[in-house]
């Protein structure tokens, strides 16, 4: 298993997804697991579900060669970012010197550090990363919108490259029915894969450790914030929708929770606004604690894709999730306005009110959104589809 992070409990999105699978995958699987990263706090979490885990140290992300290599390379300024000969020669090693039934890669951009080999690849993207950057490229404001025509470059080499393995890799999996369906459509595969994003059984089993807050409560998180759809939502929140929050519900507080939000969004820190990391698992101010103190879970998205892991974390703990059309629920199959609310953005006020307003109402959607989850989204259940497609692989290899 190839991976640009760390998998690490104390992150959030695609690091926490990778760091479930690999528990959940250990008991019918030896994995070697390839880490390109800068991190290497907590590597013994992961080590106890490893045959081996390699950390290539990664460089910063911004230096002149870099920039240099994405302004006059084929590759996007992402790719360019993981494309490190350390990290070919150590995949080359592996390969020359043990067997592999295959190779599992998460996320699309480490893939031109892997060589031509007789190997099955399975790629796993967590995301449709030039649907992102072309939204955010999209909606540019004010004066950065005097760099658009150079960031539409890197948009055009991202997608011409992630369509590219996704055409040309043995077994691509996707994060999500739609962008399975979006991958299928762009490459004309019929045999794209589809993996269902899930939540660790202790979360599920988790007792109530936290009383409700007494006052109104919106939580925008947990999230890592440096991501640029959690970014956009929350200024979404803060411009869009907080204002008219404050005016007709005045004790309202709200929670913009996640790794960098101090960092990115303490501009917004106030008696009614407070902007802060989690705490680890287990500790006074962890996930848990947000997702049990606050109301409901407000994420306004400007763009589809991804893990949601936010939203099933939040709703295995009762916690009514808002979201717009534009982001959906990811692979969570709801019921509208039964398990959480799908919505388009003029309409998220009304439901926001609603919610905070009526208590009942509130509860039930709670209750039913932690017994979808309880009842079908546990990650040990999730990783057997990953196993089956494993086991498909390999049968077919050894034919």
């Amino acid at each position: 298993m190839i991976t640009p992070y760390l998998p690490k409990l104390s992150q959030s999105g695609g690091q926490r997804s990778s760091y479930y699978s690999i528990k959940y995958l250990a008991p019918k699987n030896d994995i070697t697991l390839i880490c390109f990263t800068r991190d290497t706090d907590d590597v013994n979490d992961v080590k106890q579900y490893c045959n081996k885990v390699i950390i290539v140290k990664r460089g910063k992300t911004w230096d002149l060669k870099k920039i240099l290599n994405a302004a006059f390379s084929p590759y996007p300024f992402l790719v360019i970012n993981y494309i490190n000969k350390d990290l070919k020669n150590t995949i080359q090693s592996e390969l020359d010197h043990h067997h592999f039934d295959l190779i599992h890669c998460d996320c699309f951009y480490p893939m031109p550090n892997i060589p031509k080999t007789n190997t099955p690849v399975v790629l796993v993207d967590l995301t449709i990363e030039y649907a992102v950057y072309q939204h955010y490229v999209e909606n540019l404001t004010g004066w950065k919108k005097l760099i658009a025509p150079i960031l539409w470059i890197d948009v055009f080499k991202l997608k011409y490259w992630e369509t590219h393995y996704w055409k040309n890799t043995h077994t691509v999996v996707a994060f999500g029915i739609d962008d399975q369906k979006i991958i299928s459509e762009v490459t004309g595969r019929h045999d794209i894969q589809y993996f269902q994003n899930g939540v660790d059984q202790k979360y599920i089993d988790a007792s109530v450790k936290t009383k409700k807050s007494p006052k109104p409560s919106i939580l925008f998180g947990v999230s890592n914030m440096k991501w640029m759809q959690n970014s956009e939502s929350v200024e979404l929140i803060m411009k869009k929708y907080w204002p008219e929050i404050k005016k007709k519900i005045p004790d309202c507080k709200l929670y913009i929770v996640g790794r960098f939000a101090p960092e990115y969004f303490n501009k917004y820190q106030s008696a009614d606004v407070t902007v802060t990391e989690a705490e680890a698992d287990n500790q006074p101010h962890d996930p848990q604690y947000y997702y049990q103190y606050c109301w409901i879970l407000l994420a306004p998205m400007g763009s589809g894709g991804g893990t949601r892991n936010k939203f099933l974390e939040g709703m295995t703990f009762g916690l009514p999730v808002i979201t717009t059309s534009e982001g959906g629920m990811g692979s969570i199959k709801i019921v509208n306005y039964k398990h959480a609310i799908v919505c388009p953005s003029e309409d998220v006020l009304n439901n926001v009110f609603k919610l905070l307003n009526d208590s009942q109402y509130r509860q039930d959607m709670g209750h039913a959104a932690r017994t979808l989850i309880k009842n079908n989204y546990s990650f040990e259940k999730c990783v057997e589809g990953l196993n089956q497609i494993y086991d498909k692989i390999t049968t077919k290899k050894s034919r």
